[in-house]
């Protein structure tokens, strides 16, 4: 049998084994799906991270703008629509509008629910709901899943396409398969070497917090762990670069919070922080604002007031005074009409000068890895390396909080793992140790698709020894259940299922019992 080999377990490579399976079935076709961890215990623990524990898996407002290299993901998104629309031959305006990775979700049984800003989140509100119906479907296709393998390097088949694609793990093993789908994230993108001309870029931690220049510092420290809201706006040389409205939280090296989280993909050392805390009042009705309030409040109180008086009810009393000190005025202060200019300037732009990210383990994304020109947007497949395939955060592409995300990392391991099986299973996959002859020879070898590398080049024969699996059982296999066309029934040999004394006698038992040989062949696909 041919092999697609996923390289990661997290959300990318758990969907692209779904999608691989599926996609198999769908075309009636036999093939390992095997997924390769570099976590000793298990997969998926990336995914019980995702919103603060809840996994916020999606938005409902996707759009290509949101996202670096928006025109690659824009195609790829599209791509994705039209295969779930031909694979419900759908004609429907519903279904082509419809979200294919929450539709994907929903065949394996996980419900959603709808937050603020379009969030959308398990019905059970917990991260683990998510990781359970990916795990258990993978599971049920008969996905081989095995842990504590990192993978370092990927060697492409031999020019010509004798040969297949070598995995080689820390652990000295080599696994070898017909087609690759590389999903490491971000953090390991890095770390793995794929052939030339693929190389890695530098990874950036973003869509985390931002540290602030000392000045600045002194400011924040006063108001540490205090959450407000409002708008923040990103602005280099005076110019406004980008803007978030949302929570910000103080801390004592800067500003964290979801605005700041976004406006870190976009920020630069020397740039400037403007926190309006004020953002539903135009710039150009402020005067009028705090001069109307003054005269109701001093009306009710029969006084004069004093600054940090005024300020209460509009912001909390540790921001009003430290917004205060920065503009050199003080609480106690009775508050004048001259001094309506400056509180204006402090409400609507309190500035804070960002030195760079503060800390990167908050960091939700890595910038960077695969550079997407080398890839087609239709198939996540190199356009270099034939059959090899990068998903997920390993590619350089990255959006703000809210799902974005996530939703990518579903997608491209949706469009990564058809394509992979796609090819597997038309016969344009490379052949694994030789020519596709030598394959067909080799089809009723029930050895596993894993070996270690060690070929005896003298005797001719190959004596590798099988890698040992981490589970107890034998090692799964993903088959192609389902309907199969006509247009399948010349499958090469090396897509049959291979030869099976018990099946062939059972197979030919249904025969004599009549039905005709191609749904008997169907049936024993399922």
């Amino acid at each position: 049998m041919e092999t697609i080999a996923i390289i990661g377990g997290g959300a990318s490579g758990l969907m692209a084994a779904v999608e691989a399976s599926l996609a198999l079935r769908q075309a009636g076709a036999v093939a390992h799906v095997a997924l390769f961890e570099a976590d000793p215990e298990r997969v998926g623990r990336s995914i019980l991270a995702t919103g603060n524990g809840r996994c916020n898996i999606s938005n409902a407002c996707i759009s290509a703008d949101a996202y670096r290299n928006q025109v690659f993901v824009e195609q790829a998104l599209m791509h994705l629509q039209s295969a779930y629309a031909a694979e419900r031959d759908a004609t429907s305006m519903r279904t082509l509008e419809a979200n294919p990775v929450l539709d994907r979700f929903a065949d394996m049984g996980l419900v959603t629910r709808e937050e603020s800003e379009g969030r959308l989140y398990p019905m059970a509100n917990k991260a683990t709901s998510v990781l359970d119906v990916l795990r258990s479907t993978a599971a049920e296709l008969g996905v081989d899943v095995q842990t504590d393998k990192r993978a370092l390097h990927v060697d492409a088949p031999a020019p010509g396409g004798a040969g297949c694609f070598n995995i080689r793990f820390a652990d000295k093993t080599i696994a070898h398969a017909a087609a690759v789908i590389v999903a490491v994230g971000g953090r390991a993108a890095s770390g793995i070497q794929l052939p030339e001309p693929l190389a890695c870029s530098d990874m950036q931690p973003v869509l985390g917090p931002l540290r602030v220049d000392a000045q600045s510092a002194k400011l924040t420290r006063q108001l540490n762990n205090i959450r407000v809201r409002g708008t923040v706006r990103l602005e280099r040389g005076g110019q406004r670069v980008a803007s978030e409205r949302g929570e910000l939280l103080f801390r004592e090296y800067g500003v964290s919070g979801v605005s700041v989280f976004n406006l870190s993909r976009f920020a630069q050392p020397g740039d400037d922080l403007v926190v309006d805390f004020l953002a539903d009042i135009p710039p150009q009705d402020m005067e009028r604002f705090m001069m109307t309030r003054r005269k109701r409040m001093q009306k009710l109180l029969g006084g004069p007031l004093t600054l940090d008086r005024f300020l209460e009810g509009l912001l909390l009393p540790a921001v009003s005074a430290a917004a205060l000190r920065q503009v050199g005025l003080r609480t106690g202060d009775r508050f004048t009409q001259e001094m309506v200019p400056q509180l204006c300037d402090m409400l609507k732009g309190m500035r804070l000068t960002v030195e760079g990210i503060g800390d990167e383990r908050q960091c939700q994304v890595r910038r960077g890895g695969f550079p997407v020109e080398r890839f087609s947007p239709a198939t996540c497949e190199a356009l270099d390396v034939p059959g090899l395939f990068v998903t997920g955060e390993a590619l350089d592409v990255d959006a703000p909080c809210g799902g974005f995300n996530l939703h990518w990392a579903w997608s491209s391991g949706m469009l990564a793992g058809r394509a992979a099986a796609d090819r597997v299973s038309s016969g344009e996959g490379v052949e694994c140790d030789g020519s596709r002859e030598d394959a067909e020879k080799r089809s009723s070898n029930k050895r596993s698709p894993f070996y270690t590398d060690d070929v005896n080049p003298s005797s001719g024969r190959d004596s590798r020894l099988p890698v040992a699996s981490r589970s107890d059982g034998p090692q799964a296999t993903a088959h192609a259940g389902g309907s199969c066309s006509s247009s399948r029934a010349g499958k090469p040999h090396h897509l049959r299922r291979p030869h099976h004394p018990h099946r062939d006698e059972r197979d030919k038992s249904r025969n004599q019992r009549g039905g005709n040989a191609s749904r008997n062949a169907r049936h024993r696909n399922r």
